[in-house]
């Protein structure tokens, strides 16, 4: 019975070698003293970065040159060559910082009406302009609603819409340059050029 015991006892002993032994083992670390300074080696050298061309400086800007305006302060076109003043159209004068059709100035656009309506073979530019008080952007939309009020009278009156056209040129075009009221109330106009279909 002893020696039965034996060989499963070592049986056992074998399989659990084998089990041990098949299993992963963790890597061994050992310490090792760091060797002794040298010289170093030399490095290698670096490759070379391409050539790069520096962008050529811009050009000094020249002192006390104010920079250009926006595109919104810019001048308006002259109107085409081929409108011209029409002696028969009247222009109209505006109050301060107003677009509205004063009575005297109803009288006069009620003139261009008639005759625009005589002359229905003839197309009209309506220019409205300010004087030279508020900013530029301010009176060139103020030269606009001058026009535009302008033109809705002849409308109103029997002028076709498709025969009228609009421009401000805000304070850019003024008769008098003079610091006066009288001056100011000369520029606040809306004036009329023709021209033949």
């Amino acid at each position: 019975m002893i020696r039965r015991r034996r060989p499963i006892v070592l049986v056992l002993v074998a399989a659990a070698f084998i089990v041990v032994s098949g299993c992963a083992k963790r890597p061994s670390v050992s310490v090792a003293a760091a060797p002794a300074p040298t010289a170093p080696a030399p490095a290698a050298p670096l490759p070379t970065p391409p050539a790069v061309t520096p962008p050529a400086p811009a050009p000094p800007a020249p002192a006390a040159v104010a920079a250009p305006p926006p595109a919104v302060e810019t001048a308006r076109p002259a109107p085409p060559a081929e409108f011209m003043p029409n002696d028969a159209l009247k222009p109209v004068h505006f109050d301060f910082d107003k677009s509205d059709i004063r009575t005297g100035d109803a009288e006069i656009l009620q003139a261009s009406a008639s005759w625009l309506n005589e002359h229905r073979g003839h197309l009209v530019l309506i220019e409205g302009h300010c004087d030279q008080r508020g900013t530029n952007e301010y009176n060139l939309a103020l030269g606009e609603r001058r026009a535009r009020a302008a033109m809705n009278f002849l409308v109103a009156h029997g002028v076709a819409a498709g025969r009228v056209t609009i421009v401000s040129y805000g304070e850019e075009r003024p008769l008098c340059s003079d610091e006066s009221e009288a001056c100011w109330a000369r520029n606040r106009r809306a004036m009329f050029l023709t021209k033949p279909q």
